[in-house]
């Protein structure tokens, strides 16, 4: 069994039908591009994948779990351990300093602040922000804001990354780091690895591409 399994996926927003019966499937540590215009459905399908939102019709599981059978406990523990998040805005807290931003979810998820302080501090130093930690997200530029970021994403090691227009801000040299840094992390993590993007140079740094369409995947 794959460990992504989705089938007849569907989600509509009012009438607007957003998602029209996607099929698909992701192994453990694979890595895939999702590319497609702006409002194709490839954001509104990676939100179900994360736990983020709910189809309307058809099956989402991850590790052989469905989603839509979580209760609300179930589905948090689900987002804040298992899945890592990297959106094209960072969302760091203005009011917490570099670091503080870092070691958010391990305090949120109750888990060992020494051993997640230890993972984040090789992340900061293998990605070149140590420099960073005691600024706050407004000292720092736009590509060392999404180094952060990702730092943050994998500071508990999550099984799946789920990246959204992750280079969308980003001159193309920091879109080329943050790419190829994204790749080789989630490698080294054995995290199985989705990226949302619109630019085919992005998703010519992943192994698998898939490209979806008025709500549907054509390839």
């Amino acid at each position: 069994m794959s460990f992504i399994e989705c089938l007849n996926v569907q989600k509509s927003f009012g009438p607007t039908k957003v998602l029209r019966g996607i099929d698909f499937s992701l192994e453990a540590r694979e890595q895939v591009a999702l590319v497609g215009a702006s409002g194709s459905g490839k954001s509104t399908f990676l939100y179900l994948l994360g736990g983020l939102d709910t189809a309307d019709e058809g099956t989402v599981k991850v590790n052989s779990k469905e989603l839509a059978k979580m209760n609300d406990q179930g589905l948090a523990n689900y987002r804040n351990n298992a899945v890592g998040f990297i959106f094209q805005f960072h969302f760091l807290l203005p009011s917490m300093n570099c670091l503080d931003n870092l070691l958010l979810p391990a305090k949120i998820g109750n888990h060992s602040m020494k051993k997640t302080k230890e993972h984040v501090l090789e992340l900061v130093e293998r990605l070149g922000v140590s420099h960073c930690l005691k600024k706050y997200p407004y000292e720092i530029s736009g590509g060392e804001q999404q180094r952060i970021n990702i730092i943050r994403a994998l500071s508990l090691k999550p099984s799946l990354l789920l990246c959204d227009e992750p280079t969308g801000n980003l001159d193309s040299k920091n879109s080329e780091l943050v790419s190829n840094t994204l790749s080789e992390l989630a490698r080294d993590y054995n995290s199985a690895m989705i990226v949302v993007t619109h630019d085919n140079n992005v998703a010519s740094h992943f192994p698998r591409k898939i490209v979806i369409e008025d709500g549907r995947i054509i390839s």
